[in-house]
């Protein structure tokens, strides 16, 4: 699995005009998955984002988690984050899932989250979202679950 980590003030979900999901403090996560994922890789993206320190301490070092800070996750399905663009200028998703198996992993994630974190937002699977966040640092992880 991809994923974009974003340590934010604040972030939203919006659907035609509608949010669908906010949060203050906490991690914006996007979230793409790929053809070979299975439920071990959304149980590791998850037991990764809680853990991931990111957060400053006392001492103004990243070293709290957003579990240790209160925070909140918000949640976000995009497969885009699969693209390639190696062989020209019109990005290939090939290397994301399909959208079943990419809608059962997404829905694996924000599941596991939930079982495991009182503050999880989230976005809706296959539609046209506009994101809005303040990014906080700013800080942005790029993360591999293999």
């Amino acid at each position: 699995m991809i994923a974009l980590v974003q340590r934010v003030a604040e972030a939203r979900v919006t659907v035609a005009g509608e949010t669908v999901g906010a949060i203050g403090r906490g991690l914006l996560v996007l979230v793409c998955a790929e053809p070979a994922d299975t439920e071990g890789h959304a149980g590791r993206l998850v037991d990764k984002l809680l853990k991931l320190r990111i957060f400053a301490d006392e001492s103004g070092k990243m070293n709290r988690s957003v579990v240790d800070v209160g925070g909140a996750l918000l949640i976000v399905s995009q497969f885009t984050l699969a693209a390639d663009v190696s062989g020209g200028n019109r990005p290939s998703f090939t290397g994301a899932a399909g959208p079943a198996l990419g809608r059962s992993l997404y829905e694996s994630v924000l599941r596991r989250a939930r079982e495991r974190h009182p503050a999880v937002a989230a976005g809706i699977f296959g539609a046209e979202m506009q994101v809005a966040l303040v990014n906080d640092g700013p800080v942005t992880i790029p993360l591999r679950i293999a």
